[in-house]
């Protein structure tokens, strides 16, 4: 049987110019395995909040570093390090970085911390490890064969509904199909260095999760909103293609912290069925910034919804405190 059709391939070509009077929070997490495949994985995320004056000239407002080390097959958390420190995080330590992390993290983070860059990093941990395992059917290091994880997560989001071409796929083949995606282009902007915040090189066999939050004014305490969200892998050669990217813009309200409007775009996704999740983003609208990631994290579920959408949706929780950035610089 040949593979279920693809989504969309358009992947963004380039990074947009920082706006001025803005705050620019990007993030990266990149999953490697330097002693081989089926060994431990090391998660090194890195995450920048950057305001751009209304001049033009930028400040560094806040950055954070995430390091983990955790099992290549079973994602145990092995070891965990964070700057700034956090030593509660060590609680985590023995816990699957999957199903129940994020509700785990959240008891052990501060009240302080929740919209920080080390937060994002934090909540984003399970989303990447999961699609880390793409590195690993891609090499040929799990085969791919069928088994009781697959029959679970029929009707999860769009693309693994129980009648899509995946789940075919998979009854038919009795293994999962692994898509190819467009080569990724570069993220950096050679014109502007402070564009991204500083990103290793990713090897053969690694996998990137990064994202962008641009947040600027606009009219009448309103504030425009630009999110931009890619996975991408490295294969044996050292050519990177993308996975999953999504783009989100949002016009949020100042002072009640709602979302007025929203809209996503899909610019790549594996499967036909994927893009269908899109419209899921308009629940957003009249919504909350406050409870938005654990509302999104419990009720975006099911065939209407797409499982690394949900995990881009749940970025804009952020919004409000880049916001109050904004208001703290004046500008």
């Amino acid at each position: 049987m040949s593979l279920p059709a693809s989504g969309p391939h358009a992947p963004n070509p380039s990074t947009p110019p920082r706006p001025s009077g803005s705050v620019r929070r990007t993030s990266s997490i990149d999953t490697t395995r330097p002693h081989g495949l089926e060994a431990d994985a090391v998660m090194d995320g890195r995450a920048r909040d950057l305001i751009t004056r209304r001049d033009g000239s930028a400040m560094v407002a806040q950055e954070a570093t995430l390091w983990a080390r955790v099992g290549g097959l079973t994602r145990v958390l092995n070891e965990v390090r964070a700057d700034p420190p956090r030593p509660a995080l060590d609680a985590l330590v023995g816990a699957m970085v999957g199903p129940g992390f994020r509700g785990r993290a959240d008891a052990l983070v501060d009240e302080a911390d929740r919209g920080t860059p080390l937060y994002l990093l934090l909540d984003d941990l399970p989303g990447a490890a999961l699609v880390s395992g793409y590195a690993l059917l891609h090499a040929g290091a799990v085969g791919g064969r069928h088994d009781g994880y697959l029959d679970a997560a029929v009707d999860q989001c769009a693309g693994w509904a129980g009648d899509a071409g995946m789940m075919t796929f998979i009854r038919s083949e009795h293994r999962s199909p692994t898509p190819h995606g467009p080569l990724a282009p570069v993220l950096e902007t050679p014109g502007d260095p402070l564009a991204w915040h500083v990103m290793a090189p990713l090897g053969p066999h690694a996998m990137r999760r990064c994202r962008r939050i641009d947040v600027a004014r606009a009219d009448d305490g309103l504030y425009g909103v630009d999110v931009w969200f890619r996975d991408s892998h490295t294969d044996g050669a050292g050519a990177e293609t993308v996975v999953h990217e999504y783009a989100v813009t949002a016009i949020v309200d100042g002072s009640s912290r709602t979302v007025r409007s929203i809209g996503a775009a899909a610019d790549v996704l594996p499967w036909a069925e994927c893009p269908a999740a899109v419209g899921s983003a308009a629940r957003l609208a009249g919504h909350s910034l406050v409870d938005l990631r654990s509302w999104v994290r419990r009720t975006f579920i099911g065939t209407s919804t797409c499982t690394h959408l949900n995990d881009t949706l749940r970025g804009l929780a952020d919004v409000g405190a880049l916001i109050d950035r904004l208001v703290a610089e004046g500008d």
